[in-house]
Protein backbone atom coordinates (compact mmCIF):
# COMPACT_ATOMS: atom_id res chain seq x y z
CA UNK A 1 0.00 0.00 0.00
CA UNK A 2 1.40 3.41 -1.02
CA UNK A 3 0.95 6.63 0.91
CA UNK A 4 0.69 9.78 -1.23
CA UNK A 5 2.11 13.12 -0.15
CA UNK A 6 1.08 16.30 -1.98
CA UNK A 7 3.67 18.91 -2.98
CA UNK A 8 2.89 21.13 0.02
CA UNK A 9 3.52 18.31 2.46
CA UNK A 10 6.68 17.44 0.52
CA UNK A 11 8.05 20.96 1.03
CA UNK A 12 7.14 20.85 4.71
CA UNK A 13 8.88 17.50 4.96
CA UNK A 14 12.07 19.05 3.61
CA UNK A 15 11.82 21.98 6.04
CA UNK A 16 11.16 19.60 8.91
CA UNK A 17 14.43 17.81 8.17
CA UNK A 18 16.24 21.13 8.51
CA UNK A 19 14.61 21.85 11.87
CA UNK A 20 15.59 18.40 13.12
CA UNK A 21 19.10 19.05 11.81
CA UNK A 22 19.33 22.28 13.84
CA UNK A 23 18.22 20.47 17.01
CA UNK A 24 20.74 17.72 16.27
CA UNK A 25 23.47 20.33 15.83
CA UNK A 26 22.74 21.87 19.24
CA UNK A 27 22.68 18.48 21.01
CA UNK A 28 26.03 17.43 19.56
CA UNK A 29 27.54 20.88 20.09
CA UNK A 30 26.71 20.51 23.77
CA UNK A 31 28.07 16.95 23.92
CA UNK A 32 31.38 17.76 22.21
CA UNK A 33 32.08 21.12 23.85
CA UNK A 34 32.95 19.32 27.11
CA UNK A 35 35.92 17.14 26.08
CA UNK A 36 38.26 19.98 25.00
CA UNK A 37 37.58 21.94 28.21
CA UNK A 38 38.38 19.04 30.56
CA UNK A 39 41.58 20.82 31.72
CA UNK A 40 39.53 23.99 32.45
CA UNK A 41 36.89 22.05 34.41
CA UNK A 42 39.65 20.22 36.24
CA UNK A 43 41.06 23.53 37.50
CA UNK A 44 37.62 24.97 38.26
CA UNK A 45 36.56 22.06 40.48
CA UNK A 46 39.99 21.16 41.86
CA UNK A 47 40.10 17.54 40.68
CA UNK A 48 42.37 15.59 38.29
CA UNK A 49 41.85 15.40 34.53
CA UNK A 50 41.10 11.68 34.81
CA UNK A 51 38.37 12.31 37.39
CA UNK A 52 36.72 15.24 35.63
CA UNK A 53 36.84 13.17 32.43
CA UNK A 54 34.10 11.00 33.95
CA UNK A 55 31.56 13.74 33.16
CA UNK A 56 31.76 12.58 29.53
CA UNK A 57 30.55 8.98 30.07
CA UNK A 58 28.24 10.28 32.84
CA UNK A 59 26.32 12.02 30.03
CA UNK A 60 26.79 9.52 27.21
CA UNK A 61 25.88 6.22 28.90
CA UNK A 62 22.55 7.41 30.42
CA UNK A 63 21.83 9.01 27.05
CA UNK A 64 22.31 5.69 25.30
CA UNK A 65 20.34 3.63 27.82
CA UNK A 66 17.41 6.08 27.76
CA UNK A 67 17.04 5.80 23.98
CA UNK A 68 15.67 2.28 24.43
CA UNK A 69 12.84 3.72 26.51
CA UNK A 70 12.23 6.74 24.31
CA UNK A 71 12.05 4.64 21.15
CA UNK A 72 9.45 2.28 22.59
CA UNK A 73 7.42 5.13 24.14
CA UNK A 74 7.49 7.12 20.90
CA UNK A 75 6.10 4.15 18.97
CA UNK A 76 3.18 4.06 21.42
CA UNK A 77 2.29 7.74 22.03
CA UNK A 78 3.82 9.39 18.97
CA UNK A 79 7.25 10.68 17.96
CA UNK A 80 6.16 14.33 17.91
CA UNK A 81 5.28 14.56 21.62
CA UNK A 82 8.37 12.70 22.79
CA UNK A 83 10.77 14.77 20.69
CA UNK A 84 9.24 18.06 21.86
CA UNK A 85 9.40 17.02 25.51
CA UNK A 86 12.98 15.83 25.14
CA UNK A 87 14.08 19.08 23.49
CA UNK A 88 12.48 21.07 26.32
CA UNK A 89 14.17 18.90 28.96
CA UNK A 90 17.54 19.12 27.19
CA UNK A 91 17.43 22.92 27.06
CA UNK A 92 16.37 23.39 30.68
CA UNK A 93 18.82 20.85 32.10
CA UNK A 94 21.74 22.23 30.09
CA UNK A 95 21.17 25.66 31.63
CA UNK A 96 20.76 24.15 35.10
CA UNK A 97 24.18 22.50 34.71
CA UNK A 98 25.66 25.99 35.06
CA UNK A 99 24.49 26.03 38.69
CA UNK A 100 26.88 23.20 39.69
CA UNK A 101 29.18 24.24 42.53
CA UNK A 102 31.03 20.96 43.04
CA UNK A 103 32.35 18.05 41.00
CA UNK A 104 29.57 15.81 42.32
CA UNK A 105 26.86 18.29 41.30
CA UNK A 106 28.35 18.61 37.82
CA UNK A 107 28.38 14.83 37.47
CA UNK A 108 24.72 14.65 38.56
CA UNK A 109 23.54 17.35 36.16
CA UNK A 110 25.38 15.73 33.25
CA UNK A 111 23.74 12.39 34.04
CA UNK A 112 20.23 13.87 34.20
CA UNK A 113 20.83 15.89 31.02
CA UNK A 114 21.84 12.71 29.21
CA UNK A 115 18.52 11.12 30.16
CA UNK A 116 16.50 14.18 29.13
CA UNK A 117 18.25 14.78 25.79
CA UNK A 118 18.13 11.27 24.39
CA UNK A 119 14.75 11.54 22.67
CA UNK A 120 15.81 14.07 20.03
CA UNK A 121 18.43 12.62 17.70
CA UNK A 122 17.38 8.94 17.56
CA UNK A 123 13.74 9.78 16.94
CA UNK A 124 14.75 12.36 14.35
CA UNK A 125 16.68 9.65 12.49
CA UNK A 126 13.72 7.28 12.84
CA UNK A 127 11.42 9.96 11.47
CA UNK A 128 13.56 10.31 8.36
CA UNK A 129 13.24 6.54 7.95
CA UNK A 130 9.47 6.93 7.79
CA UNK A 131 9.46 10.05 5.61
CA UNK A 132 11.76 8.79 2.85
CA UNK A 133 12.14 5.46 1.00
CA UNK A 134 15.36 3.51 1.57
CA UNK A 135 16.90 4.51 -1.76
CA UNK A 136 16.37 8.22 -1.03
CA UNK A 137 17.41 8.40 2.64
CA UNK A 138 21.06 9.08 2.00
CA UNK A 139 20.59 12.82 1.43
CA UNK A 140 18.30 13.61 4.42
CA UNK A 141 20.34 11.31 6.66
CA UNK A 142 23.39 13.13 5.35
CA UNK A 143 21.85 16.39 6.57
CA UNK A 144 21.28 14.97 10.05
CA UNK A 145 24.67 13.33 10.35
CA UNK A 146 26.18 16.45 8.84
CA UNK A 147 24.51 18.39 11.65
CA UNK A 148 26.04 15.96 14.13
CA UNK A 149 29.41 16.52 12.51
CA UNK A 150 28.83 20.28 12.55
CA UNK A 151 28.05 20.11 16.26
CA UNK A 152 31.29 18.22 16.76
CA UNK A 153 33.22 20.62 14.51
CA UNK A 154 32.03 23.81 16.20
CA UNK A 155 31.41 22.43 19.69
CA UNK A 156 35.02 21.35 20.07
CA UNK A 157 36.80 24.61 19.16
CA UNK A 158 34.12 27.15 20.10
CA UNK A 159 33.66 25.58 23.51
CA UNK A 160 37.33 26.15 24.21
CA UNK A 161 37.39 29.59 22.55
CA UNK A 162 34.32 30.95 24.37
CA UNK A 163 35.47 29.83 27.82
CA UNK A 164 37.80 32.83 28.38
CA UNK A 165 34.85 35.18 27.69
CA UNK A 166 31.90 33.51 29.42
CA UNK A 167 33.62 30.95 31.71
CA UNK A 168 32.35 27.36 31.68
CA UNK A 169 28.94 28.08 33.23
CA UNK A 170 28.12 30.78 30.69
CA UNK A 171 28.83 28.30 27.91
CA UNK A 172 26.13 25.93 29.18
CA UNK A 173 23.61 28.78 29.51
CA UNK A 174 24.17 29.93 25.92
CA UNK A 175 23.63 26.43 24.54
CA UNK A 176 20.46 25.95 26.61
CA UNK A 177 18.99 29.17 25.27
CA UNK A 178 19.61 28.04 21.69
CA UNK A 179 17.75 24.81 22.46
CA UNK A 180 14.76 26.73 23.80
CA UNK A 181 14.70 28.88 20.66
CA UNK A 182 14.05 25.76 18.54
CA UNK A 183 10.84 24.86 20.36
CA UNK A 184 8.71 27.42 18.49
CA UNK A 185 9.54 26.33 14.92
CA UNK A 186 9.20 22.72 16.06
CA UNK A 187 5.51 23.30 16.94
CA UNK A 188 4.74 24.14 13.29
CA UNK A 189 5.53 20.61 12.17
CA UNK A 190 3.68 18.55 14.77
CA UNK A 191 0.84 17.85 12.31
CA UNK A 192 3.23 16.59 9.63
CA UNK A 193 4.89 14.23 12.09
CA UNK A 194 1.65 12.90 13.58
CA UNK A 195 0.19 12.33 10.10
CA UNK A 196 3.28 10.56 8.78
CA UNK A 197 4.12 8.48 11.85
CA UNK A 198 0.95 7.61 13.79
CA UNK A 199 1.43 5.91 17.18
CA UNK A 200 1.58 2.13 17.27
CA UNK A 201 -0.16 -0.02 19.83
CA UNK A 202 1.56 -2.94 21.46
CA UNK A 203 2.27 -4.78 24.66
CA UNK A 204 5.47 -4.85 26.69
CA UNK A 205 6.10 -8.33 25.33
CA UNK A 206 5.92 -6.97 21.77
CA UNK A 207 8.47 -4.32 22.66
CA UNK A 208 10.97 -6.91 23.89
CA UNK A 209 10.10 -9.13 20.94
CA UNK A 210 10.91 -6.19 18.67
CA UNK A 211 14.41 -5.92 20.14
CA UNK A 212 14.84 -9.67 19.83
CA UNK A 213 13.86 -9.46 16.16
CA UNK A 214 16.25 -6.56 15.48
CA UNK A 215 19.17 -8.50 16.97
CA UNK A 216 18.05 -11.86 15.63
CA UNK A 217 19.26 -11.46 12.04
CA UNK A 218 22.87 -11.46 10.80
CA UNK A 219 22.29 -8.04 9.20
CA UNK A 220 21.08 -6.56 12.45
CA UNK A 221 23.81 -8.18 14.52
CA UNK A 222 26.69 -6.95 12.38
CA UNK A 223 25.24 -3.45 11.93
CA UNK A 224 24.56 -2.83 15.62
CA UNK A 225 27.85 -4.49 16.54
CA UNK A 226 29.81 -2.16 14.29
CA UNK A 227 27.92 0.88 15.56
CA UNK A 228 29.01 -0.07 19.08
CA UNK A 229 32.66 -0.83 18.29
CA UNK A 230 33.17 2.16 16.01
CA UNK A 231 31.62 4.54 18.54
CA UNK A 232 33.94 3.19 21.24
CA UNK A 233 36.92 4.01 19.04
CA UNK A 234 35.88 7.56 18.13
CA UNK A 235 34.79 8.58 21.61
CA UNK A 236 37.89 7.14 23.24
CA UNK A 237 40.23 8.97 20.87
CA UNK A 238 38.36 12.28 20.79
CA UNK A 239 37.44 12.57 24.48
CA UNK A 240 41.08 12.58 25.56
CA UNK A 241 42.53 14.40 22.56
CA UNK A 242 42.35 17.76 24.31
CA UNK A 243 44.21 16.38 27.34
CA UNK A 244 46.76 14.83 24.97
CA UNK A 245 47.37 18.17 23.26
CA UNK A 246 47.74 19.95 26.58
CA UNK A 247 50.20 17.44 28.04
CA UNK A 248 52.28 16.73 24.94
CA UNK A 249 52.34 20.14 23.27
CA UNK A 250 51.43 22.35 26.27
CA UNK A 251 48.56 24.02 24.40
CA UNK A 252 46.03 26.27 26.13
CA UNK A 253 42.21 26.10 25.67
CA UNK A 254 42.12 28.43 22.65
CA UNK A 255 44.97 26.61 20.88
CA UNK A 256 43.31 23.24 21.56
CA UNK A 257 40.09 24.57 20.06
CA UNK A 258 41.87 25.72 16.91
CA UNK A 259 43.76 22.42 16.60
CA UNK A 260 40.50 20.47 16.71
CA UNK A 261 38.68 22.80 14.33
CA UNK A 262 38.92 20.24 11.55
CA UNK A 263 36.97 17.61 13.48
CA UNK A 264 33.45 17.48 12.10
CA UNK A 265 34.06 19.73 9.13
CA UNK A 266 34.02 16.90 6.51
CA UNK A 267 30.62 15.71 7.71
CA UNK A 268 29.28 19.24 8.04
CA UNK A 269 30.25 20.11 4.47
CA UNK A 270 30.10 16.72 2.78
CA UNK A 271 27.43 14.84 4.77
CA UNK A 272 24.72 14.96 2.06
CA UNK A 273 27.28 14.10 -0.65
CA UNK A 274 28.51 11.09 1.32
CA UNK A 275 24.88 10.04 1.72
CA UNK A 276 24.27 10.33 -2.03
CA UNK A 277 27.41 8.30 -2.71
CA UNK A 278 26.14 5.58 -0.36
CA UNK A 279 22.78 5.51 -2.17
CA UNK A 280 24.48 5.32 -5.56
CA UNK A 281 27.41 2.96 -5.00
CA UNK A 282 26.39 1.10 -1.89
CA UNK A 283 27.51 1.27 1.71
CA UNK A 284 29.79 -1.75 1.35
CA UNK A 285 32.31 0.31 -0.61
CA UNK A 286 32.47 3.27 1.76
CA UNK A 287 32.32 1.68 5.22
CA UNK A 288 35.72 -0.11 5.05
CA UNK A 289 37.39 3.05 3.74
CA UNK A 290 36.01 5.07 6.63
CA UNK A 291 37.20 2.54 9.19
CA UNK A 292 40.69 2.46 7.67
CA UNK A 293 40.94 6.27 7.69
CA UNK A 294 39.99 6.31 11.38
CA UNK A 295 42.67 3.75 12.18
CA UNK A 296 45.33 5.72 10.30
CA UNK A 297 44.45 8.91 12.20
CA UNK A 298 44.83 7.17 15.57
CA UNK A 299 48.10 5.59 14.48
CA UNK A 300 49.43 9.02 13.49
CA UNK A 301 48.66 10.25 17.01
CA UNK A 302 50.36 7.21 18.53
CA UNK A 303 53.52 7.94 16.53
CA UNK A 304 53.67 11.54 17.76
CA UNK A 305 52.52 13.67 14.85
CA UNK A 306 54.03 17.19 14.85
CA UNK A 307 51.59 19.72 16.27
CA UNK A 308 51.25 21.54 12.93
CA UNK A 309 49.65 18.42 11.42
CA UNK A 310 47.11 17.85 14.22
CA UNK A 311 44.31 19.71 12.34
CA UNK A 312 44.85 17.40 9.35
CA UNK A 313 44.72 14.33 11.62
CA UNK A 314 41.48 15.69 13.11
CA UNK A 315 39.98 16.04 9.63
CA UNK A 316 40.94 12.46 8.70
CA UNK A 317 39.53 11.16 11.99
CA UNK A 318 36.29 13.03 11.37
CA UNK A 319 36.04 11.80 7.79
CA UNK A 320 36.37 8.24 9.08
CA UNK A 321 33.38 8.83 11.36
CA UNK A 322 31.36 10.50 8.60
CA UNK A 323 31.89 7.56 6.23
CA UNK A 324 30.74 4.96 8.76
CA UNK A 325 28.19 5.94 11.41
CA UNK A 326 25.75 7.72 9.02
CA UNK A 327 25.90 4.71 6.71
CA UNK A 328 25.18 2.33 9.59
CA UNK A 329 22.23 4.59 10.42
CA UNK A 330 20.91 4.21 6.90
CA UNK A 331 20.98 0.43 7.24
CA UNK A 332 19.20 0.60 10.61
CA UNK A 333 16.33 2.61 9.13
CA UNK A 334 15.46 -0.42 6.98
CA UNK A 335 15.55 -2.89 9.88
CA UNK A 336 12.68 -1.67 12.04
CA UNK A 337 9.69 -1.83 9.71
CA UNK A 338 6.79 0.00 11.34
CA UNK A 339 8.67 0.28 14.65
CA UNK A 340 11.27 2.68 13.29
CA UNK A 341 11.58 4.45 16.64
CA UNK A 342 12.50 1.22 18.38
CA UNK A 343 15.08 0.30 15.74
CA UNK A 344 16.74 3.70 15.83
CA UNK A 345 16.52 3.78 19.62
CA UNK A 346 18.57 0.59 19.72
CA UNK A 347 21.02 2.12 17.25
CA UNK A 348 21.58 5.21 19.38
CA UNK A 349 21.78 3.03 22.49
CA UNK A 350 24.69 1.19 20.90
CA UNK A 351 26.18 4.47 19.68
CA UNK A 352 26.16 6.39 22.95
CA UNK A 353 26.87 3.50 25.29
CA UNK A 354 29.82 2.78 23.00
CA UNK A 355 30.81 6.45 23.30
CA UNK A 356 30.75 6.23 27.09
CA UNK A 357 32.56 2.89 27.39
CA UNK A 358 35.16 3.95 24.83
CA UNK A 359 36.06 7.05 26.82
CA UNK A 360 36.34 4.94 30.00
CA UNK A 361 38.59 2.32 28.38
CA UNK A 362 40.86 4.93 26.80
CA UNK A 363 41.10 6.70 30.16
CA UNK A 364 42.18 3.43 31.79
CA UNK A 365 44.81 2.84 29.08
CA UNK A 366 46.26 6.31 29.68
CA UNK A 367 48.06 4.88 32.71
CA UNK A 368 50.34 3.14 30.19
CA UNK A 369 50.81 6.29 28.14
CA UNK A 370 49.08 7.92 25.18
CA UNK A 371 51.17 5.92 22.70
CA UNK A 372 49.80 2.63 24.02
CA UNK A 373 46.24 3.94 24.18
CA UNK A 374 46.19 5.39 20.65
CA UNK A 375 48.03 2.36 19.26
CA UNK A 376 45.64 -0.16 20.81
CA UNK A 377 42.58 1.70 19.53
CA UNK A 378 44.15 2.04 16.06
CA UNK A 379 44.87 -1.69 15.77
CA UNK A 380 41.36 -2.72 16.86
CA UNK A 381 39.80 -0.28 14.38
CA UNK A 382 42.02 -1.64 11.60
CA UNK A 383 40.96 -5.20 12.47
CA UNK A 384 37.24 -4.46 12.22
CA UNK A 385 37.94 -2.51 9.00
CA UNK A 386 39.44 -5.60 7.36
CA UNK A 387 36.54 -7.74 8.57
CA UNK A 388 33.99 -5.27 7.19
CA UNK A 389 34.93 -6.05 3.56
CA UNK A 390 33.22 -9.40 3.89
CA UNK A 391 30.58 -8.60 6.49
CA UNK A 392 29.00 -5.67 4.62
CA UNK A 393 29.34 -6.88 1.04
CA UNK A 394 25.57 -7.49 0.82
CA UNK A 395 24.86 -3.76 1.15
CA UNK A 396 25.99 -3.26 -2.45
CA UNK A 397 23.64 -6.04 -3.53
CA UNK A 398 20.80 -4.43 -1.60
CA UNK A 399 21.12 -1.22 -3.62
CA UNK A 400 21.02 -3.28 -6.79
CA UNK A 401 17.85 -4.98 -5.63
CA UNK A 402 16.21 -1.61 -5.04
CA UNK A 403 16.96 -0.59 -8.61
CA UNK A 404 15.71 -3.91 -9.97
CA UNK A 405 12.41 -3.37 -8.15
CA UNK A 406 11.88 0.01 -9.81
CA UNK A 407 9.55 -1.32 -12.52
CA UNK A 408 6.28 -2.92 -11.56
CA UNK A 409 6.91 -2.78 -7.80
CA UNK A 410 5.45 -1.03 -4.78
CA UNK A 411 8.89 -0.63 -3.26
CA UNK A 412 9.94 2.64 -4.86
CA UNK A 413 7.65 5.69 -5.01
CA UNK A 414 5.81 6.71 -8.14
CA UNK A 415 4.38 10.06 -9.06
CA UNK A 416 0.66 10.41 -9.43
CA UNK A 417 -0.76 12.45 -12.34
CA UNK A 418 -0.82 15.43 -9.99
CA UNK A 419 2.93 14.99 -9.36
CA UNK A 420 2.24 13.96 -5.78
CA UNK A 421 5.22 12.32 -4.15
CA UNK A 422 5.01 8.90 -2.60
CA UNK A 423 6.42 6.92 0.22
CA UNK A 424 6.94 3.17 0.18
CA UNK A 425 5.29 0.85 2.61
CA UNK A 426 7.46 -0.36 5.43
CA UNK A 427 6.60 -3.93 4.51
CA UNK A 428 8.22 -3.45 1.12
CA UNK A 429 11.38 -2.14 2.76
CA UNK A 430 11.50 -5.09 5.10
CA UNK A 431 11.18 -7.38 2.09
CA UNK A 432 14.13 -5.65 0.45
CA UNK A 433 16.22 -6.17 3.57
CA UNK A 434 15.34 -9.86 3.56
CA UNK A 435 16.27 -10.14 -0.13
CA UNK A 436 19.58 -8.40 0.51
CA UNK A 437 20.35 -10.74 3.40
CA UNK A 438 19.50 -13.77 1.31
CA UNK A 439 21.75 -12.55 -1.47
CA UNK A 440 24.65 -12.04 0.93
CA UNK A 441 24.35 -15.67 2.00
CA UNK A 442 24.33 -16.97 -1.56
CA UNK A 443 27.50 -18.41 -3.16
CA UNK A 444 27.81 -15.30 -5.23
CA UNK A 445 28.01 -13.14 -2.03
Amino acid sequence: MRQYIDPILHRRRERLVRVIALATFVVFFQAYMVAPIIPVLSNAFGVSDEKIGLVVPAYLIPYGVSTLIYGAVADRIGIARVMFTSLLAFSALTMLTATARSYEELLLWRTITGVGASGIVPLGLALVGRLYPYGQRGRPLGWLFGAMAGGMAFGSPLGALIIPVTNWSGLFIVVGVFGLALLLPWLRYLTVIETTVPPLKGTVYQVFDGYRHLLGTPRGQRTYGYVFLNSMFHSGVFTWLGVYLERRYHLGPAAIGLALLGYGIPGFLLGPLIGRAADRWGRARLIPIGLILSSLAAMALALGTPVMFIPIVAIILSLGYDMTQPLFGGIVTSLGGERAGQAMGLNVFMLFVGFGIGSLIFGALMHYGFTVAFGAFAMIELLIALMSFGLFRSEVILVGLILLCLAGSDVLPRRSPSTAQTLPSTNSESRLAELGEASSNSPRG
